[in-house]
């Protein structure tokens, strides 16, 4: 039987010659990982079950990335349930505050996820790996204290999409662009416990880092798992990089889809998430007059270097708009230093923004930049549900990186293919 991407890779790690949708299967696990968040409940149920190791103190990892540098007793407490776990057990991939940063950026960073891995992590942007070619999404808790013990888990055999991406992609057109659209196109739950298969001449000409933030916005759309089958620049990224060998994997010709979507990138324009769900994306062009009182740029989504390029290469010589506030967090600290050393932290701060540490802090409404009522903020995050960044009468729109840097030097909501003409002039 022909399978797809998804399929032929819980089929060969299950030890099955073939698989269908809806099949129960049971696989090893690659990596497990928890945050500050989510990993003291599943220690807690690991404990509490009676186990005593974990499974591969080389195959979990630990990354305090939510609430760091604690901003509370509440989050301090946890961060220490997790310290004390993470030296107990000897867990190689403890990364707290000053050493990591936000876990999905920071694992394919460090190559500690590779091609054809089978991660799982209790936090539902997990997804993210998929732009590696690994079978990658978020459990709960509970499930990630049974891998911790165990080194397994298992999975309902998904349903698969494929979304096919043809065409050359035009200025200021990004990954995000892409998965906003693609998102409008099937709805936020479009893709509900399926995988979402990324492919076409268009994402092979994407760069890894969009990559990632396409699988990582999957779960936006309800899926289970976003895959970008490896390439040669996947093989290329990991050169170098790679803590582990990896496997490469292919959908067969004549698979079986649920649903096939194309998308020409070559009509498409930035584009901007309104407020409250990810699906109410509009084309720039579509906008309308709306002013924004904060800017984030960062999270798991868009806090890589490449992003705080695109983000700087506006910023450079202006200044941000003096009502509207602008808050930069590079998604690791090896982002940051190379941020550093660029000099693109010397132009955020010229141009009035604010720097932070390495964390997820206002994406999820925790710290660093909370919305107030009745503000309005963009964001490059992956999530504008109402409440999602602070007050539930706040408002959130999600873009990319270049549509932030010009919104915060506009006051509103604005195209970066202004700022090109601008110069121009």
């Amino acid at each position: 039987m022909a399978m797809t991407l998804a399929e032929k890779m819980l089929a060969d790690r299950s030890g099955l010659r073939e698989v269908e949708p809806g099949q129960i299967v049971e696989t090893p696990v690659d990596l497990v990982m928890g945050n500050d968040i989510t990993a003291p409940i599943a220690i807690r149920e690991f404990e509490a079950a009676g186990a005593t190791r974990v499974f591969d103190p080389e195959r979990v990892a630990l990354v305090m990335s939510h609430f760091v540098p604690a901003k509370d007793i509440n989050s301090a407490d946890q961060s220490r349930i997790v310290r004390q776990f993470a030296k107990e057990h000897q867990i190689k991939h403890y990364y707290p505050e000053g050493t990591g940063g936000i876990e999905h950026t920071l694992l394919p960073e460090r190559g500690i996820v590779v091609p054809g891995d089978i991660v799982i992590g209790a936090d539902s942007h997990t997804c993210t790996y998929g732009g590696l070619g690994a079978f990658a999404t978020g459990v709960g808790s509970t499930d990630l204290a049974y891998s911790m013990a165990t080194g397994r888990t298992w999975f309902k055999v998904p349903e698969s999409m494929r979304f096919t991406y043809y065409g050359k992609r035009p200025p200021f057109v990004t990954g995000k662009d892409l998965i906003l659209r693609t998102i409008k196109t099937i709805g936020d739950d479009g893709a509900l416990y399926r995988a979402m298969e990324f492919t076409g001449e268009a994402i092979g000409d994407l760069p890894m880092e969009d990559r990632l933030t396409m699988s990582n916005m999957t779960i936006e759309a309800g899926g289970k798992v976003g895959i970008v089958p490896t390439d040669d620049l996947t093989l290329r990224y990991e050169q170098g990089r790679a803590q582990r060998s990896w496997r490469v994997y292919a959908a067969d010709r004549g698979a079986r889809y649920i649903e096939e979507y194309e998308l020409d990138v070559s009509r498409l324009e930035p584009q901007v998430a309104f407020p409250s769900l990810p699906s109410l994306t509009r084309g720039i062009s579509d906008v309308g007059d709306v002013t924004i009182d904060q800017v984030f740029i960062g999270s798991c989504t868009n806090g890589r270097l490449s992003d705080l390029r695109t983000a700087a290469a506006i910023l450079r010589g202006r200044r941000v708009h003096p009502e509207t506030r602008l808050i930069v967090i590079p998604a690791t600290q090896d982002v940051y230093k190379a941020a550093l050393r660029e000099g693109l932290i010397e132009v955020f701060l010229d141009a009035g923004a604010s720097v932070s540490t390495s964390t997820c802090g206002p994406c999820l409404g925790g710290h660093m930049g909370v919305l107030g009522k009745g503000e309005r903020c963009l964001s490059t995050s992956n999530r504008n549900y109402v409440g999602r960044m602070g007050d539930p009468g706040a408002e959130v729109f999600l873009a990319s990186p270049a549509v932030a840097a010009a919104t915060a030097v506009r006051g509103r909501i604005t195209d970066p293919r202004e700022m090109v003409q601008e110069e121009a002039v």
